[in-house]
């Protein structure tokens, strides 16, 4: 009975092979055997093919790096990639930050100035993460993918041709090497031709030379068309560059959009918000005995309007300094809405306009407002004094 099934010949030819293969490069290696060269053509195809590759895998791995620094985070989602599930859904940079920012609003307070202020930085980050988001998978999509196919799919299919190649190649050189040293032996026998033995072994080594004639003919038809094959797939690099070009205008629409909708909510929050981070900056950083109109004043300016002339800031800040050291009144235009904390302030409305004082012993940050029969404190950041 026949328990292992396979053809011992063809082991032994395949074998035979694969040691005609490595002495030949070896020998070539040692400098003792001559080796076919590639036609300068196919050689800069195959340098190109190489540089597209490196640099590929270059711009790629660092396009990963950028829309995910984190380097845990890449490496949980190439082990799911891997194996063909879903990556859990987790937060966000922004998103995290933002969802912080509301909670310490509640915390504090919506309120309060802070409080109030923290929330709408929240709802913002948290909008910039979902665009952070959208930036990830179009960019995967349209950019990282198309990079990824290429190295694991038309790359490969390259390297498997250019291996396949070489070995013919080492097969025409081997059989180039078999043929010259049969020629040797064949020119050497008919020099010793003095005696019928050795003209019976100049026809042995004359069927070699046929023998080894008819091998070079056939290795190096197949070496020709092996070079047409690998020749054809490297001339399509040059569409492989122009389908990237394509990707690349995907990804550079992509983060067009991503950093116009950014822009776009940080200037809307910063229309919102004012001057609310100077004042609590004011608040934590400044001593009792240290002016604070210096800081906060022109944060009133710049919200109010970015080409003023550098003057008007000290002709308002004058105008505050001698408020607060006299015991007169101002008109004043309401800067953004602002809701009482507590029944010792007084709650306003943008665009209103108030009349503002200041008292003994009162918080530099703040003034007392009246509108009408009601009256309470107000927050100076809040508050454009009027001529």
């Amino acid at each position: 009975m026949n328990i292992m099934d396979f053809n011992v010949k063809k082991l032994a030819a395949d074998a035979g092979t694969f040691l005609s293969r490595a002495v030949q490069f070896t020998e070539e290696k040692l400098g003792q055997a001559e080796k076919t060269e590639l036609d300068a053509h196919l050689e800069n195809l195959l340098s190109k093919a190489e540089c597209t590759k490196l640099w590929t895998e270059k711009i790629m791995k660092q396009t990963e790096v950028l829309l995910q620094p984190n380097p845990n985070a890449r490496i949980e989602e190439f082990v799911y990639e891997k194996l063909d599930r879903k990556a859990p859904s987790r937060m966000n940079n922004p998103e995290l930050l933002g969802q912080y920012m509301i909670d310490a609003g509640n915390e504090f307070g919506p309120g309060t100035a802070y409080g109030n202020a923290l929330i709408k930085c929240g709802e913002t980050q948290k909008r910039i993460g979902t665009a952070d988001r959208e930036l990830i998978q179009t960019s995967a999509i349209n950019f990282l993918t198309p990079l990824r196919n290429f190295i694991e799919g038309d790359y490969k299919t390259i390297t498997k041709e250019r291996k396949l190649l070489q070995n013919k190649r080492l097969d025409l050189d081997a059989a180039k090497t078999r043929l010259k040293k049969a020629k040797v032996a064949e020119a050497r026998a008919a020099q010793l031709n003095t005696s019928q033995p050795e003209e019976n072994n100049i026809m042995i080594w004359a069927e070699e030379v046929t023998k080894s004639e008819q091998e070079v003919r056939i290795t190096q038809s197949e070496f020709d068309r092996q070079a047409e094959i690998t020749r054809l797939l490297l001339e399509g690099i040059s569409s492989t560059h122009a389908h990237h070009l394509r990707c690349l205008n995907d990804f550079v629409e992509a983060q067009m959009t991503y950093y116009a909708q950014c822009y776009q909510y940080m200037l809307d929050l910063q229309k919102q918000l004012g001057s609310f981070p100077s004042t609590f900056l004011s608040n934590n950083n400044q001593s009792s005995s240290t002016p604070v109109q210096s800081v906060s004043t022109p944060v009133v300016l710049a919200s109010a309007s970015a080409s003023l002339p550098s003057v008007t800031n000290s002709i308002v800040t004058s105008g505050i300094r001698e408020l607060k050291s006299s015991s007169g009144s101002r008109n004043a235009r309401v800067l953004y809405d602002y809701d009482a904390a507590n029944s010792s302030e007084l709650s306003l409305l943008a665009d209103e306009v108030i009349t503002v004082y200041s008292i003994p012993g009162m918080d530099s940050d703040w003034l007392m407002g009246e509108r009408g029969n009601q009256k309470g404190k107000v927050p100076i950041t809040y508050l454009e004094l009027l001529n």
